[in-house]
Order: structure tokens, then C-alpha cells, then sequence
């Protein structure tokens, strides 16, 4: 086994870290990007046939696959065979973190479940991702990043001016997933160096998109059902030649809005002169405030809002926000030229203030480092040539 040099920094903090991650789509291997992001090294184990990212999209390795799982390794091993989990169990003894997201009961029927890795490893941190947690009467349901806006109340939150709930057009449930586990692992690893033990971490995608609503579930409770709105006129405008996303959070925004939309009749309006008379009379107000915006272009409605110091901002699509001089001066985002691929964009990760991310590995192919890792782990050529002379373990032909 070759020795890890621990040499943690504030730019790589997780230096010296080793990270198994058996997860796949995006919550769990997103969790182990970041950790690999602060430093960690992360092998991806996968089976034959890929992450099923790598093809929900445009070609054979596709932009989930190349954004979730840069900096990693790649091992591509298959569990099915009793081989597989032979050397997944001995990858496991020597790591710090184990990321998993089959379905509950899954990894202990493959001799990779929590209780036979800790036996050999009692420090690991090891993490769970599902659907529904690893308990309770939903848990053996099969998940998804819009089952778990549906079922957590997000969809019902979101509705449209169609009158239709909708689901948020990203990935939300599995970002956010991937956040809250990460957080986990964090804490997790702070306490084992006191405690000299890690644990069982089970992090749900509907528990974790319930955790995003936040206040809405106790509105439901204090006000006996759904809320009325909360900061009416608030909310996106089209504009002569875009859209426009306007927020108020106080009373005085809204006399002021009034007066730089030229509209100071309706601060006096008896229907709207607060919060509440406001939701109640949300159709009436909104629709005239929408006819008042289409009358200029967002550039002149900017202008006149910030001067009132109104909060309101362009909507802008994802592309619009990559060429943004805000986003461009920050360096906001990363870019890295991927094999197989191309040019990768991606947000930088928020609160990190090195700069090794731009310097992470692209994303690999299905098995390009199966070698390499296995021989780090200490398995020698001939083992590692009959492994794939059976098919247990593949490497990339690209």
C-alpha cells in the first residue's frame, strides 16, 4: 500500500483524505466532488456500464457526468461477481469515506454494507444516499430529484401562472442533497478525531428538499393551510425586450416601487395598502403592475429601481450568467477541456478561496484509472490482469 502524506492546508484541507465513492446520477457523487474540491483523493468505483449519467443527456459522457465528477479516479469493477466485492471490501479497509446511493439494503447484500466495512475499518465514515432514508415505510421506494420535489411540498410551492404546480427546472433535490451530505461528512470526520470512531451517515432527497422549504412548513401549520403570499407584487416581470425578478421585503420598497414605476396611485389604493390587503388582492395589483413593464426595456427599468433602491435584477438564463461581466470579474466560474468532451463550464464552489479547483482532474471514463488505483491499493499486475481477463475489473478503451 503506498503511504499517504497528510499535509492538509486552507486550500486543501482534506489532503490525505481517501474517498470510495459507489454513488451514481448526482447527489452522492456530487458530495464527493466536494470533498475532493478541499482535497481529498476520490475513486469513483463504477459498474460496467457506467454511472447512468454519463448518458442522461448528449453523448456518451455527458455534462452531469462531467460536472459531478471532477477530480476523481475512475475504477470500473462489477460487483456481481464475488471478486468485485472481494476488492471493494479490501479498497474499503484503507479509506476514509465510503459514498453509496443504492437502495436500502443494496450495499449489505453485496458485503458492502456499513456493519461488514466497519468490522475492518471502525474509523469510517460512511455515507448512505436515497430517496426516502433507510428506514420507514417509504424507504424501499425508488427516488429521484422530481420524485423528491413532489413528495417534500416544493412542487406545491411552485406554481405558475398557468395555475399548474411545476417542478424547479434543475436538479435542486440532488444539489441540495449532495450539499447536506457533504455538511454530514464534515462534521462527522471532526468528531472522529476526538471520538477515534466514524459512524453511519443516512442522508434522504426528500428529507433534504423538505429541509429547503424551510418556514414554509410551519406557515402551514400557524396559518391552518396554505399561506397567502408573503411580499405581493414581488415576483418576475416582462419587460420590452426581457424579464425582470423584483423583491420587496418591507413597506416603505413598496411605496417606493410605486414611484419609480411612476405609479404612485397604487400606494394609495385601499386594496393595497399593505402586505396582507396586498396578497388578498394579488390579481388586481400584479396585473396592472405587468402592463407597467412592458412599457420600457430592462435596462431603464433597472435603472430606475436601483435608484430607488429597490432590489431587482435581470433574469437571466445560464449562458446569459457565464458571460456576465459580474461573473467574469469574480472568476464565478471554471473551465476545464475534458477528453471526449470538450470545454466544461461550472460554478465555482461557493466559499472555497483557493483556486485548485480550476486544476482538478477532468471527470474520467468508465474505468480509465482501474490500474493505477488497484495497484496503489497493493494488488500486483498478474492479480490485476486476471481480474480483467474476467471481466471483474474494466478499463476505458478510449
Amino acid at each position: 500500500m503506498i503511504e499517504r502524506k497528510m499535509s492538509p492546508t486552507h486550500d486543501a484541507p482534506y489532503r490525505g483524505l481517501r474517498v470510495l465513492d459507489f454513488g451514481q446520477g448526482i447527489a452522492s457523487p456530487y458530495c464527493a466532488m466536494l470533498l475532493g474540491v478541499y482535497g481529498a483523493e476520490v475513486i469513483k468505483v463504477e459498474p460496467p456500464e457506467g454511472d447512468w449519467s454519463r448518458y442522461l443527456g448528449t453523448g456518451s459522457h455527458t455534462a452531469l457526468s462531467a460536472v459531478y465528477n471532477r477530480g476523481k479516479r475512475s475504477l470500473c469493477l462489477d460487483l456481481k461477481h464475488d471478486e468485485g466485492s472481494r476488492i471493494a471490501r479490501r479498497l474499503a479497509s484503507d479509506c476514509d469515506v465510503f459514498i453509496e446511493g443504492f437502495r436500502p439494503g443494496v450495499a449489505a447484500r453485496l458485503g458492502i454494507g456499513y456493519e461488514d466495512l466497519a468490522r475492518d475499518n471502525p474509523g469510517l465514515i460512511y455515507l448512505s444516499v436515497s430517496g426516502f432514508g433507510q428506514d420507514g415505510p417509504h424507504s424501499k421506494r425508488p427516488g429521484s430529484d422530481s420524485v423528491a420535489q413532489a413528495f417534500s411540498g416544493l412542487v406545491s410551492v411552485n406554481v405558475g401562472n398557468d395555475k399548474t404546480p411545476h417542478r424547479v427546472g434543475t436538479t435542486i433535490s440532488d444539489v441540495a442533497t449532495g450539499v447536506y451530505a457533504f455538511q454530514a461528512i464534515a462534521t462527522a470526520l471532526f468528531a472522529r478525531a476526538t471520538v477515534g470512531t466514524g459512524r453511519w451517515i443516512d442522508v434522504s432527497l426528500t428529507q433534504s428538499t423538505a429541509a429547503l422549504l424551510g418556514h414554509k412548513v410551519a406557515e402551514h401549520v400557524l396559518e391552518g393551510g396554505t399561506p397567502r403570499a408573503l411580499n405581493v407584487p414581488a415576483g418576475s416581470y416582462q419587460t420590452r425586450d426581457g424579464w425582470l425578478m423584483v423583491t420587496l421585503v418591507n413597506e416603505s420598497q413598496y411605496k417606493r416601487l410605486c414611484t419609480a414605476i411612476e405609479r404612485e396611485d397604487l400606494a394609495s389604493d385601499p386594496r393595497f395598502l399593505d402586505f396582507a390587503k396586498r396578497a388578498d388582492s394579488a390579481d388586481a395589483l400584479i396585473s396592472q403592475m405587468r402592463d407597467v413593464f412592458l412599457a420600457q426595456s430592462s435596462e431603464t427599468w433597472l435603472g430606475r429601481l436601483h435608484a430607488a433602491d429597490i432590489i431587482a435584477e435581470r433574469i437571466l438564463s445560464p449562458g446569459d450568467w457565464l458571460q456576465n461581466v459580474h461573473v467574469e470579474a469574480t472568476k464565478s466560474a471554471v473551465c476545464q477541456d475534458t477528453p471526449g468532451v470538450g470545454l466544461v463550464y461550472a460554478p465555482r464552489t461557493p466559499g472555497f478561496m483557493g483556486l485548485s479547483e480550476d486544476k482538478l482532474r477532468p471527470a474520467p471514463d468508465v474505468g480509465a484509472d482501474s490500474r493505477a488505483v488497484l495497484l496503489d491499493a497493493g494488488f500486483d499486475g498478474d492479480a490485476i490482469d486476471n481480474f480483467m481477463s474476467t471481466g471483474v475489473v474494466r478499463t476505458s478503451v478510449r
